[in-house]
């Protein structure tokens, strides 16, 4: 199990420490960015959507990078967040892939949100590209088209200027190009996750999409301003979940309203007055699959970092994280396609947890 240290450095402080790089003032740097980057002027961050430390391609395996945690839950909303505010999970809501809106039984996923809730209202940090650009440091960001306008891009882009660009090709030109007028580069890039989801961490598939990860790599390495540097890292690692080790959620006692999270992180909500015997019975039937927790002592592990009360509620009454490679489903509540699943992440091993963070220089490789 790989519990994330807030204080020593997540996902969370990589950008701000590749602002204070760039001269922004009033950030912490607990990983030692700034003076990693000292006399550089201009960044990339590139962030490779699944890619954990212990699933790097090959050439970016051969960059020694450090090894770094996201935080709690490892699920891409969370972390995408976390990493543009600056703020670990607990301080910004966004606690889960689905999630309870508090007061209601309707279930938000946050990559398919719009305008509903209000975006700012649902998460009130705003991202460090608004001080940025306050204090003179442009901040682009470079990512797909169909993500314009979401709740989620909303919520971490605001403040930066934000280029479309649909593939690898386009990625790296678009990042390279806006580059070269300085300041901060964001890029992002969704299909390692994706093929890993759907096909395994060692599938072809895998490899295939792994290589244009490597390429892409050389490409904006190669690409590099004299004075600029290219920072790497992602949002979480994934690992394959076997046939065997898949528990059906409907089959266990009664007593839950909804249930939200992901198959790696389960969010029960209760029916009034439940909860005490949902978390016994559970923990007595699912126990060796998953830690089974009430609200309360979820909270209390610090896995989120410090939890505004303002978003507890949207954590379920009793939780369960998976163990080693189990994963929990709802045919009731899920849709159809998270059976279909290969690799997953959201609990708490290593694989999931473990992230690399590469710093790498112009001339440097």
């Amino acid at each position: 199990m790989r519990i994330p240290d807030y204080s020593r450095g997540t996902l969370a402080d990589v950008l701000p420490g590749a602002l204070t790089a760039l001269g922004m003032t009033g950030l912490s740097d607990p990983l030692g960015l700034a003076s990693t980057l000292e006399g550089v002027r201009r960044v990339a961050v590139l962030l490779v959507d699944g890619m954990g430390y212990h699933n790097l391609p090959s050439y970016a395996a051969t960059l020694a990078p450090q090894r770094i945690t996201c935080g709690f839950p490892s699920t891409t909303p969370t972390s995408l967040v976390s990493f543009a505010t600056g703020v670990a999970p607990g301080g910004h809501g966004v606690l889960s892939f689905f999630a309870v809106i508090p007061g209601t039984d309707r279930v938000l996923n946050h990559t398919l949100w719009t305008d509903d809730p209000s975006p700012f209202e649902w998460q009130p940090v705003p991202p460090l590209y608004v001080a940025a650009a306050a204090q003179g440091i442009p901040v682009t960001v470079v990512n797909r088209p169909e993500f314009v306008g979401s709740g989620l891009t909303v919520v971490t882009t605001t403040g930066a200027d934000y280029r479309p660009a649909a593939g690898v090709d386009e990625l790296a030109a678009e990042m390279l190009g806006a580059l070269a007028g300085g300041g901060l580069v964001y890029g992002y890039h969704p299909e390692l996750d994706k093929a890993g989801h759907y096909a395994g961490l060692t599938s072809e598939a895998w490899h295939a999409v792994a290589s244009e990860v490597d390429a892409l790599l050389v490409r904006l390495i190669d690409g590099l301003p004299a004075d600029a540097a290219l920072i790497v890292t992602a949002d979480h690692g994934q690992l394959d979940v076997p046939s065997d080790k898949r528990i059906d959620l409907d089959a266990l006692p009664d007593g839950v309203r909804v249930i939200a999270g992901e198959p790696r992180v389960r969010y029960l909500h209760t029916e009034p007055g439940a909860a005490g015997d949902v978390l016994e019975s559970w923990r007595a039937l699912a126990g060796h699959a998953a830690m089974v927790l009430s609200r309360e002592e979820i909270i209390e592990t610090g896995w989120y970092g410090p939890v505004d009360r303002a978003f507890a509620e949207r954590i379920g009454d009793v939780v369960l994280v998976c163990r080693d490679d189990w994963a929990l489903f709802s045919p009731k509540f899920d849709h159809p396609h998270l059976p279909k699943l290969v690799a997953m992440h959201g609990g708490l091993t290593e694989a999931e947890m473990d992230i690399p963070l590469f710093v790498l220089k112009a001339g440097s490789c």
